[in-house]
């Protein structure tokens, strides 16, 4: 009785594991008198509130960066496969489709009989007072015993219920080795997409570069014009803000360019501190046009989708999820068997033991019916009959998605493409205009604004077209992607 009250007083005090209040910091060992927590706290000075937590050196262990060969300049192939090899997701979908995989097994098992072994043994003595003779006396007896028994149940028929429940783990299973597949496809495209756009980021730090470069050689003309007598100070300051805007954008463009770095490192999962140098996109090829999204090639693409597969496969196993159900209102056949032996004995005060062993086998053949259980089993047909409803509409949403990220994802890439295609014509007129703008300021036949207008001018349509090469590389992945052609690097 001590001990329950002891007990109960910790179950009333445990609620002072939690904050004293709202906006009290919690402190280890603030037990207030609660027998569970033997550390005292000290309250802080009044109108101070420190949230911080102790630190644990369990959890600052880092898992160790992937092995990289030291100034080895790694393309993209390279790094989606040091990404497979390390990206926690990839791992996760690979639990996740053993999972699906013991779950057939452990459905499978139920065709077989099960097995099982009991040992019963107990002692029990016994006292009792008798009048002999006037003479009250106790006789002791005292009688033990173990029961041995090795029996065997088996399910022979249950109309298919458990052939239903082996074909739904299955669809499951199918599903979970679909969606790993699916899951390497997308870590595959997020990759891709995160190097050219670190690749367009890196073109846009050079381009930025050399926009200063030229800033600087317009700056040089109007120092020399001044110097020469036909130019102004005006000019001078003119060009030396043209300079300090280039040195802005080159800052700018560079934290950019460490932005797409820390995207590509988390595209493929490992540690944001791994250094590794990186191969340039810029002078990849693009395609002259993006492909038509026919019919034909929706069709085509849908039966391949990994989201599409694993959803019609997770229907299927809706469905047989509905003859699980249904199966709980047929009969059940058994079989039982057993086999046992019994060894007791038997002592009365100093009488000799009897003693008495025996042993048994016996096999039973039964069946079980089900006739009234308040409406569950109606309720779990309906149940199923609704999951499969739901995985129906899911499929179908998923079908629809499907076909609209393919004509969404064709009209980017042709986008892009024309866009890249527009951007380079601008970028060759804006190279002119630049180069006819200096030589005209340095022969006093321009002013610095026509030269810094120039200068700008061709710095947007060089990064314009960067921006509009990478776009198509990721639009071409992208679209890729959704046709479920992204299977390999």
């Amino acid at each position: 009785m001590a001990a329950a009250a002891s007990l109960g007083g910790c179950a009333q005090n445990a609620e002072s594991l939690a904050p004293r209040s709202a906006t009290e910091p919690w402190r280890p060992g603030d037990s207030r008198h609660s027998t569970l927590l033997p550390a005292k706290y000290t309250p802080s000075a009044p109108g101070y509130r420190d949230f911080s937590v102790q630190g644990d050196p369990e959890v600052g262990h880092l898992p160790p960066p992937p092995q990289t060969v030291p100034g080895k300049v790694y393309r993209l192939p390279e790094l989606i496969d040091i990404a497979a090899r390390n990206n926690p997701l990839t791992k996760s979908a690979w639990e996740q489709a053993r999972r699906s995989a013991l779950a057939v097994g452990i459905a499978e098992a139920t065709f077989l009989p099960a097995l099982s072994a009991n040992v019963v043994a107990g002692a029990q003595e016994i006292t009792t007072p008798v009048d002999i003779l006037g003479e009250e006396r106790d006789i002791d007896s005292t009688a033990d015993g173990a029961v041995a028994s090795l029996g065997v149940q088996w399910l022979l028929f249950d109309f298919g219920q458990r052939k239903a429940a082996v074909d739904a783990a299955r669809q499951l299973s199918v599903a979970s080795n679909i969606a790993f597949n699916g899951t390497h496809q997308a870590l595959i495209y997020n990759v891709t997409r995160t190097y050219y756009q670190y690749g367009a980021a890196r073109r846009g730090a050079e381009l930025a570069g050399q926009a200063l470069q030229n800033s600087r050689s317009i700056l040089a003309a109007a120092v020399q014009r001044e110097k020469g007598g036909i130019g102004t100070t005006v000019d001078v300051a003119q060009a030396r803000q043209q300079v300090a805007q280039s040195e802005l954008r080159q800052v700018v463009s560079q934290g950019q360019e460490r932005d797409s770095y820390q995207a590509l490192l988390d595209a493929m999962g490992v540690s944001p501190t791994l250094k590794i140098r990186v191969a340039g996109s810029g002078d990849r090829p693009l395609a002259r046009s993006a492909r038509a999204m026919t019919d034909e090639v929706i069709r085509s693409s849908l039966q391949r989708r990994p989201d599409v597969l694993a959803s019609y496969a997770a229907m299927k196993a809706s469905e047989a999820g509905v003859k699980v159900a249904k199966a709980d209102f047929l009969p059940k056949v058994f079989l039982g068997a057993s086999v046992g032996t019994e060894n007791d004995s038997f002592e009365i005060g100093g009488l000799p033991t009897i003693g008495q062993q025996a042993s048994g086998t016996g096999v039973l053949v039964g069946a079980t019916m089900p006739i009234y259980d308040g409406g569950v089993r109606r309720a779990n047909v309906k149940l199923a009959e609704s999951r499969v409803s739901e995985a129906k509409a899911a499929f179908e949403k998923t079908q629809e998605e499907a076909v609209r990220e393919m004509v969404v994802a064709a009209n980017a890439l042709r986008s892009a493409v024309e866009s890249y295609q527009a951007s380079t014509k601008l970028t060759e007129a804006a190279a002119i205009t630049y180069d006819a703008a200096l030589d005209a300021y340095r022969n006093g036949l321009g002013t610095v604004t026509d030269a810094t207008a120039a200068d700008s001018g061709l710095l947007d349509a060089r990064q314009a077209r960067a921006d509009a090469h990478a776009a198509s590389l990721v639009a071409a992945a992208n679209l890729a992607f959704v046709l479920g052609s992204m299977t390999s690097y």
